[in-house]
């Protein structure tokens, strides 16, 4: 099973052989398997971001519910500072679990309880995992709220969710991840229901907790400029397979996957992402036909615009291009190999 490529030994967080898949249809009509994740591998060092980016059905999602414990993956490993969480708790996770890796949700309205007021939903957490008592819980609530810029604290901890804008509700539900100390933080889609003009600040905020605290991100997105702006790597799913991966500048300027160039000429200011790579300009995509693919062949064989007759008979393997892990046909399988 081929590793994610810049992937370290001591790595905070891995995933080895991920496998997902679930029924669809029934009842009245035939049912159907559907493979949401298959054999995704990958690493996240302490302190690194990687980035999961596709567009919607292409897995990212599951696996960070998997990551989560809120599915259960039908193969794979999943380790958690060397140890290999699913073997040890294979029904449930444990609250050291759920306290190392936290969640911050993509709508920061729907994960916040619109009954109660800031100070509740910080100290719950606090308490919970005992990194505060109640004599000191209030403190330590308004450490949180400074630590994601929500300022004067004192004119927050009491406010109701509805009473925040988008912006700082979502800085709450970080601050709320954040109460526990974790390893590891999951964004999923953390700024997409938010107004274009906070989306840097969040990112910016995630990225400045990142650096100060040594903070391990996964990130999920469909938009690579996020992407390349807080992630150190980057990792392209398609159909719930990693299609391409490696440094995240790589990716977005240079990509070598057709997939991943799809995904990048489908950003409306490819401009600010800075040059625009060669061979961008493919087809837009259209998930209509993402059922379409050979059970033999690669299942991005229709809708890729460089097709061969192999990739419609044979689904490739990683091959090796620089830094970067790729698999497609355009590339010969020792492409780029080093000789470690």
């Amino acid at each position: 099973m081929p590793s994610e490529p810049g992937a370290r030994n001591t790595a905070l967080l891995e995933v080895a052989g991920l496998s997902k898949t679930f029924v669809s249809g029934g009842l009245f009509g035939t049912s159907r398997p559907v493979v949401a994740v298959e054999d995704v591998s990958f690493a996240v060092d302490c302190g690194e971001a990687v980035a999961l980016v596709g567009e919607s059905g292409s897995g990212k999602s599951t696996i960070a519910r998997i990551l989560l414990r809120l599915e259960r993956p039908d193969a794979g490993r999943i380790v958690l500072d060397g140890d290999d969480v699913l073997d040890r708790e294979p029904r449930h996770a444990s609250l050291s679990y759920r306290r190392r890796v936290q969640m911050v949700f993509q709508d920061p309205f729907g994960s916040l309880n619109r009954t109660h007021d800031v100070a509740h939903h910080l100290a719950r957490p606090l308490l919970r995992h005992k990194r505060a008592t109640q004599k000191d819980v209030r403190e330590k609530t308004i450490v949180l709220l400074h630590a994601v810029g929500l300022e004067p604290p004192e004119e927050f901890i009491s406010r109701r969710p509805y009473e925040l804008s988008g912006g700082q509700r979502q800085r709450v539900a970080i601050a709320r991840a954040l109460a526990v100390d974790p390893d590891i933080l999951i964004a999923d889609e953390p700024t997409s229901m938010l107004d274009v003009s906070i989306r840097m600040d969040i990112l910016t905020l995630l990225t400045d907790l990142k650096n100060e605290r040594g903070l391990a991100m996964l990130l999920i997105t469909h938009d690579l400029a996020s992407a390349r702006y807080l992630a150190d790597r980057i990792l392209v799913l398609f159909r719930g397979r990693i299609v391409e991966g490696g440094p995240a500048d790589e990716i977005v300027v240079s990509p070598a996957h057709p997939y991943t160039r799809a995904l990048l000429a489908s950003i409306a200011d490819v401009g600010r992402l800075g040059p625009e790579p060669a061979e961008a300009k493919v087809d837009r995509i259209d998930r209509a036909d993402t059922a379409d693919s050979s059970d033999t062949g690669c299942p991005f064989a229709p809708r890729c615009p460089e097709a061969m007759d192999v990739c419609r008979k044979t689904d490739p393997s990683y091959r090796t291009v620089g830094s970067r892990r790729v698999r497609c046909h355009l590339y010969p399988e020792n492409a780029g190999r080093s000789e470690e």
